[in-house]
């Protein structure tokens, strides 16, 4: 360094200053980045879990709620995340454990209560199981083993609440291998199959009858009923004897569970159990005959007593239901509740249960067979007996699923008996649909090693026989007309018709009833369709084939046949009417149609319309392209008659296309109004009265100002028209306003060309001088607008309180700043402005150094503007540090590399 040259080690010192500065900087970066931790660390405390002690010298570390660890990120071995308290929230906690030294995988789960996790497994509700076992809910020891949502063996449950070796615990999530993925599997495996099954039952015919709630009551047994004849008395039921005529008598009498009642009058225990209510009724007589002696016909005389029995309280009897039952069981019913009853309060047949075969069983023998299609087809239930205690009820398997689907009535799945055929499956399903292709069903049946297809003819239908798991299938038939064609444009009765009646184009047409008369003749046009469903095109002189000079043409099915009018190979332009008129717009042409018939169409002339100044402008159809003045547009100038009399017509007859303009007249004038509003004697509207009505001679006609106007507060608000930009704007707001449906037409329709805006005025200066400079024209909707006297001032902006201050005379800018807490750290100060209440605007000046700020005026809105420069963040402070020491080492390199070469 000492030898070299003095500018040289010049740049040196300057380039070791600049290393010091940049250290400096990157200091206080890493302090930055210091104090983003510490804030950090705020947030997130560490403290011990709240279910207990911590797993294994683990920590748990509490997030702020809401804080979420991004996917990906590993926790170290012991560490374990949880929600902060009181966020009212209970969230999964992140586990992880080690099985046997080896750290199992992240599972999400529920931790148990007063759980106790010994080597990486959580523990249950204080219970201990031994090894390989699991207590139900509790302590899981070194085996690794997962709870419900992991793998584990087969196993037991035993009554104490243990599990036997190689099961899990319920509602437990421990860690272990990645076997435990299995069991998920199953589980979803298991609820496809569910899903599937749940399928199945509601394409089931019949299932709709047990999963309507409105059919609740239907199927409840009705005890509100005459006591019936064939009932069989047993335990608990409540017997009413009741005699009438000469001896009256009433008993009540409940059966024992030896089966017997009890008479009075020493007449004794009469066993009824078993018995019908009409063969008790004679057994209760023949027995009480012996005292009541009017009961017989006897030697003391003829029958004058009668005798009947009704069942008071009914009891209960318990009868099970048994196979392929949604809710199978034993049910405690009425005794009085039949077998469908209790079928229904079964749920019915599942998807595997039969609905054709429904056994009831007495005393080991089947009584009763129910098949419930008598019910669903017919709605007569056939062989639907009353229950007695300890009946079954036996819902086997399925005899054959059959599916039914297409274009039939009922699509479901059908249950057929082992000789029922498919005329009898076509009756289940409601039979064919009106759309329905009835000469031949496709049936999709499975075999031994593959699916095969039948198709079955109409006449088969009665003898083919069905199998389980065959499939059905109805197709519909073909989109398209066997016989029909069409013919379409100029005729009287264009459409469709049948080809048997019209099998030539004469007879077509003649059914049409003939062409009209502006139909081209000489050109008919004939679409064809082919046979590879290509389209073909004919065209034909119908003159000459009606005339019979030409061969008739034959029809083909689905041709079209097109009648076209001159009409649509003319050129029909509308004549265009703009300006002076009620209703300006399109008028259509018709042959002969003046310039006064025109204005009738659009509803005469307007009053301001100069009727001497009619421009028809007609376009020019021989111009010469290559000529530079060549004429392009005729223009023909009219005067016309107000009253659009005959007597005055023009006589010129407009063409396709012409452009008719009615100008306003030069002479015209309407009202025009200018409005003062405030303080004056008199606010409203009043006329301008001239061309060169001022603001000053405004506020004389409305009777001068009130003593409480605020002169130097006045503003005129006048309409201005929308620049482009403006336009362009409002469209676009209009547009999304249209497209949302939550906004009303109203809102979308308020869009207009021109917008109100404050024009700055001085009404005192202008009062002083009326006719002055600045004392303005009116133009029509001028508002002046006069305010009562302000004494208050807006403060807004960048500074620490926005707030509205009272106005003293003789304080400064920054006088009322200070009311307002003063600037802000991002205040513009140089640029702050003041907004008058006449709508003037005056802003901050700058003298060297120094800011000159505007004066202060009642009513005044002070506003101190946003910096624009943003602060650097932490991130780009580093990086221009980076960035600087960079480039300072590859300058210095530089330098000792020239030293050396010096």
């Amino acid at each position: 360094m000492q030898n070299l040259p003095h500018f040289q080690l010049a740049r040196v010192s300057s380039f070791v200053s600049f290393v010091d500065q940049t250290a400096t900087l990157t200091a206080r970066t890493i302090a930055i980045a210091g104090l983003l931790l510490s804030t950090f660390s705020t947030h997130a405390q560490i403290a011990p879990s709240s279910g207990g002690a911590p797993a294994a010298g683990g920590t748990t570390i509490q997030l702020p709620p809401g804080t979420q660890i991004p996917k990906g990120v590993q926790l170290p071995q012991g560490v374990q995340v949880s929600p902060s308290q009181g966020n009212g929230r209970s969230t999964p906690t992140n586990r992880t454990g080690q099985t046997n030294g080896n750290t199992g995988a992240n599972r999400t789960g529920t931790t148990p209560t007063n759980g106790q996790a010994t080597q990486g497994n959580t523990g249950g509700r204080q219970q201990t199981g031994t090894t390989g076992q699991v207590g139900q809910n509790g302590q899981a020891t070194q085996n690794g083993q997962r709870g419900q949502n992991g793998q584990g063996t087969a196993g037991t449950v035993n009554a104490d609440g243990t599990v036997n070796q190689g099961d899990v615990p319920l509602n437990a999530s421990e860690e272990g291998t990645d076997d435990g993925l299995k069991d998920n599997g199953q589980s979803e495996a298991e609820a496809t199959k569910a899903n599937e099954r749940a399928a199945v039952r509601r394409k089931l015919f019949g299932f709709e009858l047990f999963n309507n709630p409105s059919l609740a009551t239907t199927f409840q047994p009705n005890i509100n009923i005459a006591t019936p004849v064939n009932y069989v008395l047993g335990t608990n039921d409540q017997v009413n004897i009741s005699m009438y005529g000469v001896q009256d008598e009433s008993i009540q009498q409940t059966v024992t569970p030896e089966g017997n009642i009890y008479l009075p009058k020493g007449i004794g225990p009469v066993h009824v159990a078993g018995l019908t209510v009409e063969a008790a009724k004679t057994r209760i007589t023949e027995r009480m005959a012996k005292i009541y002696v009017g009961l017989k016909n006897s030697s003391y005389g003829p029958k004058n007593t009668y005798l009947e029995i009704t069942l008071g309280n009914i009891r209960s009897i318990r009868v099970s239901v048994l196979g392929e039952a949604i809710k199978p069981g034993t049910y405690s019913i009425s005794s009085l509740s039949s077998a469908m009853n209790v079928i229904y309060a079964s749920g019915g047949p599942s998807e595997l249960g039969s609905f054709r075969n429904i056994q009831v069983i007495r005393n080991s023998r089947v009584i009763a067979t129910i098949d419930l299609y008598d019910l669903l087809l017919t709605g007569v239930l056939r062989n639907n007996i009353r229950l007695q205690d300890n009946d079954n009820i036996r819902i086997p398997g399925y005899i054959s699923h059959v599916e039914l689907t297409g274009t039939t009535r009922r699509n479901n799945i059908f249950e057929l008996m082992p000789t029922e055929t498919l005329e009898r499956l076509l009756f289940y399903g409601g039979g064919f649909t009106a759309n329905a292709y009835k000469n031949r069903i496709k049936v999709t049946r499975l075999t031994n090693r593959e699916i095969k297809v039948i198709d079955v003819l109409a006449d088969q239908y009665r003898t083919f026989t069905m199998q389980d798991g065959d499939v059905v299938g109805v197709e519909q038939v073909l989109n398209r007309y066997e016989n029909q064609v069409s013919i379409a444009g100029a005729v009287y009765r264009p459409g469709v018709f049948s080809l048997d009646q019209n099998k030539t184009l004469k007879e077509l047409v003649t059914s049409a009833e003939g062409p009209k008369g502006d139909a081209l003749m000489g050109r008919v046009n004939i679409s064809r369709t082919r046979e590879d469903l290509t389209m073909e095109n004919i065209t034909v002189d119908l003159t000459k084939v009606l005339a019979g000079t030409d061969p008739d043409v034959i029809l083909q099915r689905e041709d079209v046949v097109t009648v076209n009018s001159k009409f649509d190979l003319a050129e029909y332009g509308d004549i265009s009417i703009q300006g002076e008129v009620n209703r300006p717009g399109p008028v259509q042409y018709i042959s002969n149609l003046t310039l006064e018939d025109a204005f009738v169409r659009v509803g005469g002339l307007k009053e301001s319309a100069a009727t001497g100044m009619i421009e028809i402008v007609r376009r020019k159809k021989d111009v010469d392209p290559s000529a530079l003045n060549a004429q392009t547009a005729e223009v023909f100038r009219f005067s016309v008659d107000r009253n659009l009399d005959l007597s005055n017509d023009t006589k010129f007859f407009l063409l396709p296309y012409d452009q008719v303009i009615v100008r306003r007249s030069p002479s015209y004038q309407v009202q025009t109004f200018a409005e003062v509003e405030g303080e004056v004697i008199i606010p409203g509207q009043y006329p301008i009265k001239s061309k060169d009505m001022k603001i000053s001679d405004l506020v004389a006609g409305s009777g001068g100002l009130t003593p409480q106007a605020y002169v130097d507060g006045a503003t005129l608000i006048r309409r201005v028209q929308l620049t482009q930009a403006e336009l362009d704007n409002q469209n676009r707001a209009v547009t999304e306003l249209a497209d949302d449906s939550r906004k009303s037409v109203v809102e979308v329709e308020t869009a207009t060309t021109d917008k109100e805006e404050a024009i700055g005025i001085s009404l005192r200066r202008i009062l002083a001088r009326p006719g002055s400079s600045e004392d303005i024209l009116l133009q029509a909707g001028d508002v002046l607008r006069i305010p009562k006297r302000l004494e208050t001032v807006r403060i807004g902006g960048e500074v620490l309180l926005p707030t509205t201050v009272k106005y003293r005379g003789g304080q400064t800018f920054q006088d009322y700043i200070s009311q307002a807490g003063g600037f802000t750290d991002k205040s513009q100060r140089h640029r702050s402005f003041v907004v008058y209440a006449n709508g003037s605007v005056d802003r901050t000046r700058k003298f060297m150094f120094f800011n000159l700020y505007p004066r202060i005026e009642p009513g005044a809105l002070v506003v101190v503007p946003q910096s624009r420069r943003t602060p650097l963040t932490p991130q780009q402070i580093l990086g221009q540090a980076t960035g600087i020491v960079g480039s300072l080492i590859s300058l210095i390199t530089t330098v000792l590399l020239l030293s050396r070469i010096n």
